[in-house]
């Protein structure tokens, strides 16, 4: 009789940042609020979340040019 064990897949990584983007381990796709789909495919993807990136809803380090001044309205 041959055993069998079920493989427990890793967990998906996601490691949040304080002033960028949510590093996510592996292919990853992304739904946005409009139902739109976007794919990567690299080992780690940095999903913004400040809205700032031209190629949102990936990172494209946007956040660290434009510094939020606080107290002050836009």
């Amino acid at each position: 009789m041959v055993e069998r064990r079920l493989a427990h897949p890793e967990p998906t990584r996601i490691m949040l940042t304080e002033e960028g983007p949510a590093l996510v381990s592996g292919p990853v796709e992304l739904e946005l609020p409009d139902g739109s789909r976007v794919r990567s495919d690299r080992a780690v993807t940095a999903v913004c979340h400040c809205r700032r990136s031209k190629r949102y809803p990936i990172c494209d380090a946007s956040h660290r040019r434009k510094v939020r001044q606080e107290g002050r309205e836009a």
